[in-house]
């Protein structure tokens, strides 16, 4: 039948709605395709990013219509230009103070388009149709960063103004910017969204317990980073965003588009700065999601203390089914936050960020932004089999012939990550809070040395030490540059993240342990049997053994004997753990070897520990390693 297709197979949509040349196999047709008959779609060809991009790029082909198949009904007439029942709407659906806001922020409300929390349906279809996104074989979205696959910590700043100066943690950390430059990159930022046939808006909530949340509004060019924050941030009801109001935080993502590295205070073309006095954070020349989560966490980390005096803390936590008894995760990424704290037997509260308050224990978060390195349905099958429809995969390698992700290929970074809505894990306690105190507190180190235990029982003045010192390794991918195991001290296990000095937030941990004699802890996730290149990663099955044994109390009542140097207490024997991973100095051979390592690492100690000596008392200083 003339103006029939035969044969279409293994067809892909490009950029801008087209057809990837050379994709179909055989079309016998006689129908012309009208001009007006092409999806329209913003051009990426101009994109500032684009020359990053892993995607080829495309020629466009056009693919004949046949008029009679436009009454078929599994075919949707959107695809070909024509609306059906229910036409997607032009304007931007926003009214009275809602759009005078974005007028007023600089918008131009004339040429752009505004999807204010688009469904994730919508989303996935921008982003595939404009992004050059894909759908993996499980029904996740992959996305790719450009560039930045991690973040960039040397290129965060934070406004130096009247209101919040005496508050922040000056230094490397919070590096200075004046009002002007962020008024400058801030005007670089919309005149850039301006430009763009579509702005995606999402708000949401940052903080589970109405008490202590903020109402969040993120303001983007890509499908993929809205469709992020979506997952990240606490989904607002209907009827919530109908009374939405004025946000208390917004972030202005123009990442596509450079900083001007020539601006006062700026070094490279990536720009990532937050205006407490302002409430807003603008990202210029970094597409990498994470630095959004990550500035969420930072104004939290000022507002909690500062506004609210509760401790903001990165770590995951969860609660038993039984018992109900909370326990709290501190590490820094790739150190086993997400992993460890995902537990068939318990409900997870969350993985990464939360508040602890006299009311209890609540999630930032809304969702769970896991690394994808080496996962397995055998090892993770709750992190496993939430990557399905609305999660994102990110800079993950795919099999283009099946869609199926290679989890093991780190061909573009370590640091592949998949975010997911905190409801894909079975179990997730919602609302994502506990009114439980804390039982148990787990600190999470990372030692590429291979010198620190499997597990240890802190006392009171060696939790707040090793809460200060923050000790663990850098894993690849986390941050930009980072490709092997990097010893680091990320004071109270969130340096990158901190706004103020660590010392409040380690006074606050101290009398919150105090009032509640909860348990600490020191479990190391990194080497054993040999520093990082000789050694071993501890087998996840054997720290699992360990959480279990803290969690059932049998832990407790073991036996310890004191490790010299670092004062640790290790316990002889743990349930399904073999005696001689307990004791490092059994677990390596080369025992002078060892030896090294270990005054190595102590010196480092001491030399971490002495910016905080003046904060602290003389018990909390004797309770680090001695000479």
């Amino acid at each position: 039948m003339q103006g029939t297709l035969r044969v279409i197979r293994n067809i892909g949509i490009g950029i801008g709605g087209t057809i990837k040349q050379g994709t179909v196999r055989r079309v016998a047709t006689s129908t012309q395709l009208a001009p007006s008959s092409r999806v329209p779609g913003p051009s990426c060809s101009n994109s500032p990013s684009s020359s990053s991009s892993v995607l080829p790029r495309l020629s466009p082909v056009r693919i004949p219509v046949m008029p009679h198949l436009l009454a078929t009904p599994h075919v949707t007439p959107h695809i070909f230009g024509y609306p059906g029942k229910y036409e997607e709407p032009q304007d931007n659906g926003l009214i009275g103070k809602d759009l005078e806001y974005f007028s007023d922020a600089g918008f131009d409300m004339s040429k752009i388009h505004l999807k204010r929390n688009a469904p994730v349906a919508q989303l996935y279809e921008d982003a595939v149709r404009y992004e050059g996104a894909i759908i993996s074989s499980s029904g996740a979205l992959i996305n790719f960063s450009g560039k930045k696959t991690g973040r960039s910590p040397k290129d965060k700043r934070i406004v130096y103004e009247e209101t919040s100066k005496d508050d922040i943690w000056w230094g490397p950390v919070n590096i200075k910017m004046d009002e002007h430059t962020f008024e400058i990159n801030r005007e670089r930022a919309i005149d850039y969204l301006n430009t763009r046939d579509l702005v995606y808006v999402f708000d949401g909530y940052a903080g589970w317990d109405p008490r202590y949340r903020i109402k969040v509004r993120v303001v983007c060019a890509r499908a993929y980073h809205a469709l992020f924050m979506h997952n990240m941030l606490i989904r607002p009801t209907e009827e919530e965003l109908a009374n939405w109001g004025e946000p208390d935080f917004i972030i202005y993502n123009a990442g596509q588009f450079p900083a001007n590295r020539f601006t006062t205070g700026m070094t490279s073309t990536t720009s990532v700065e937050i205006n407490f006095k302002r409430m807003e954070m603008v990202i210029l020349g970094t597409e990498y999601a994470g630095e959004m989560k990550k500035g969420v966490f930072s104004v939290m980390h000022y507002l909690q203390p500062v506004k609210f005096n509760t401790l903001s803390l990165h770590s995951s936590a969860n609660v038993g089914i039984e018992k109900q008894d909370v326990t709290l995760f501190f590490g820094l990424s790739g150190t086993g936050k997400t992993t460890l704290s995902t537990d068939p037997r318990r409900q997870l509260i969350g993985d990464d960020e939360h508040v602890w308050s006299d009311h209890g224990v609540f999630n930032i978060e809304g969702g769970c932004y896991a690394k994808c390195i080496n996962l397995s349905a055998e090892k993770e099958p709750e992190i496993y089999n939430a990557i399905r429809f609305g999660s994102i995969l990110e800079n993950v390698v795919y099999n283009p012939s099946n869609r199926i992700p290679d989890y093991d290929d780190v061909s573009i970074t370590e640091n592949t990550r998949c975010a997911y809505p905190i409801e894909y894990i079975p179990g997730a306690r919602i609302p994502c809070s506990s009114p439980n105190q804390p039982t148990n507190i787990i600190m999470l180190t990372c030692d590429a040395y291979g010198v620190l235990p499997p597990v240890s029982k802190l006392t009171p003045e060696q939790a707040s030490y090793h809460f200060l010192a923050g000790y663990t390794s850098k894993t690849p991918g986390t941050e930009d540059g980072v490709l092997e195991p990097l010893p680091t001290f990320s004071t109270c296990y969130s340096a990158p993240f901190l706004v103020c000095h660590p010392s409040r937030y380690a006074t606050m941990l101290a009398e919150k342990m105090e009032a509640t004699k909860a348990n600490c802890w020191l479990i190391n996730t990194g080497w054993t049997g040999g520093k990082y290149g000789t050694g071993r990663r501890c087998p996840l099955k054997y720290t699992r053994a360990i959480i279990d044994a803290i969690h059932d109390g049998s832990l407790a009542q073991a036996e310890y004997v004191k490790f010299d140097v670092f004062g640790l207490w290790i316990p002889t024997t743990c349930n399904n753990v073999p005696d001689e991973l307990l004791d490092p100095r059994k677990a390596w051979n080369e025992k002078a070897a060892f030896q090294k390592e270990v005054r190595k690492l102590a010196a480092m100690f001491r030399k971490a520990f002495s910016l905080y000596e003046r904060e602290v008392s003389d018990k909390v200083r004797l309770a680090g390693p001695v000479a």
